[in-house]
């Protein structure tokens, strides 16, 4: 049996996947206005979009499966926020509640996380409201984040990995 692979390898692995799917996002959302692409260049960004979010998914479930063990019970992002702030890395702390934010509504849909991502102030993640995000009951809707930007899974996993220095350190 192989040992299993470090959270570091497993998030350069996670990088290099979402490389292509950010790849094909932007050579598609470069053709223009969306009256400007075909029915195939959207059905390919849709595609592209839902692979990233999966990933995103993936990625950060991992990482918290994998650093759960550094807290006995409970909601493992509430308490590493926690115990960032509580050791003075308050910055640190506000991007993982970010990102747990937005892995949170990727995952279930409209819900508390989304409320809350709606009524932050500064967050760096454009949330759609209205028509443009309905979702199926009890399922998660492409696009109620938008994660197609450049470098949102570069900063999710950077996150990840200073977190997870932080944890093995403390």
């Amino acid at each position: 049996m192989e040992p299993s692979q470090s959270l570091p390898e497993l998030v350069t692995a996670a990088q290099a996947n979402a490389k292509t799917y950010e790849d094909r996002i932007s050579v598609v959302l470069a053709i223009g206005g969306e009256q400007k692409r075909s029915a195939a260049q959207k059905e390919e960004l849709r595609e592209a979009t839902i692979a990233l979010e999966a990933a995103a998914v993936d990625i950060f479930t991992l990482f918290e499966a994998r650093m759960q063990h550094h807290f006995k019970r409970g909601p493992f992002s509430r308490k590493l926020t926690a115990s960032l702030k509580k050791s003075g890395k308050a910055d640190l702390a506000e991007k993982v509640h970010q990102y747990y934010l937005v892995i949170n509504v990727l995952k279930h849909g409209k819900g508390a996380s989304y409320r809350e991502l709606l009524s932050a102030s500064g967050s760096p993640f454009k949330v759609r409201t209205g028509q443009d995000s309905s979702t199926e009951e009890g399922q998660a809707s492409v696009g109620l984040v938008d994660i197609s930007f450049a470098g949102f899974f570069a900063g999710l996993t950077d996150t990840i990995l200073e977190a997870s220095r932080f944890l093995e350190k403390g």
